[in-house]
């Protein structure tokens, strides 16, 4: 298993690239002394080390297309920096009703419905889950994970459904980072996607990055990017069996990037069903048909289970979500075909 931190997981919120602030910072080689940020924040005094350290964490700043580590040191070169719009300061409360799987005094798992952002960000103020937490669990989130984004762990897509912790506590934060970053989480998603990928089982094990084409999606990296695996098993296949329309898997991260599940299977040539960024041509007619008479007006994927030791207690916390209402009647419509 690779040991690099899960700052992004797919496990995140939809990106922000049209609200990004690129720039190009270039070190000059009596410039580059000391740490990386400490060299970025004299040529930007705009910025603060603890801003340029968590846009470092967050793979933010690159160097010859690879993302720099926070304990980097300075070196003479360009470095590019994603500066993501600044969310609102303080989410407010907001008294939207909860799944709720597990909470005890340190932690809490949500099952999150699709069409809900995990955190405030440009274009989505309100309505998160962030303040239907603030408002749940009061003020206990971990601080951590900053103002806009108390207790926050890690990050599903707005339109991925399923299970989510988030900490209470800074203890609690801490330990859950560590586990995500080890890639000690059991972390399953049920995917349904536009016909079969061979072999049946697999693992797809290729970098991602920003796409260069279109700033609003991931990709592929060609050189440089973030590691990433999925390990899938087909476990259904809809449709003629030498050639099926469509096919339900299991995938598990390894490592959770950006929209990870989603670009590995599109690469594949099967993109998750009625995905409106890395579904490139539509499925067969009837499989159409059966999105439609699901009602499915976003990806089908479901994050269908998350499983982890309790980073305070010890105790085997395993959190499972059944298909909700759209993808279950995709299922039931696919497997008539």
């Amino acid at each position: 298993m690779s040991g690099d931190p899960d700052t992004d997981t797919e496990d995140t919120s939809d990106l922000e690239a049209d609200a990004l602030d690129l720039r190009i910072v270039t070190l000059a080689l009596d410039e580059a002394n000391g740490r990386i940020d400490k060299a970025l924040a004299a040529k930007l005094p705009a910025f603060s080390r603890a801003r340029l350290q968590a846009l470092i964490a967050e793979g933010r700043i690159t160097r010859d297309g690879a993302p720099i580590s926070g304990s980097a040191k300075a070196a003479p070169g360009d470095y590019r920096l994603e500066i993501p719009a600044v969310a609102p300061a303080e989410p407010r409360p907001e008294a939207i009703p909860l799944i709720v799987l597990f909470e005890d005094s340190h932690l809490i798992v949500v099952d999150k419905p699709a069409g809900m952002a995990v955190h405030p960000a440009p274009g989505n103020a309100a309505g998160t889950l962030v303040n239907a937490l603030l408002h749940h669990c009061g003020d206990s989130l971990s601080g951590i994970g900053g103002v806009a984004r108390p207790g926050i762990v890690h990050r599903i897509d707005k339109d991925t459904s399923g299970v989510l912790v988030a900490a209470k506590t800074d203890a609690a934060h801490q330990g859950l980072s560590a586990l995500f970053a080890a890639h000690d989480i059991d972390r399953l998603y049920i995917a349904f996607t536009r016909g079969a990928p061979k072999p049946a089982r697999g693992t797809i094990d290729a970098p991602i990055a920003r796409s260069t084409s279109d700033r609003k999606k991931m990709a592929i990296a060609k050189s440089g990017g973030r590691h990433a695996i999925t390990h899938y098993v087909v476990e259904q296949t809809f449709g003629p069996r030498e050639k099926p329309l469509a096919a339900r898997l299991a995938c598990r991260l390894e490592t959770g990037r950006t929209h990870q599940i989603r670009v590995h299977l599109a690469s594949q040539g099967n993109p998750c069903l009625s995905d409106p960024v890395y579904g490139s041509s539509a499925p067969a007619a009837p499989v159409r048909a059966c999105i439609e008479a699901a009602g499915l007006a976003r990806q089908a994927l479901h994050a269908a289970v998350l499983g982890f030791r309790h980073p305070i207690t010890g105790e085997t916390i395993r959190c499972e979500s059944p298909l909700p209402p759209d993808m279950a009647a995709l299922a039931a419509g696919l497997a008539d075909l």
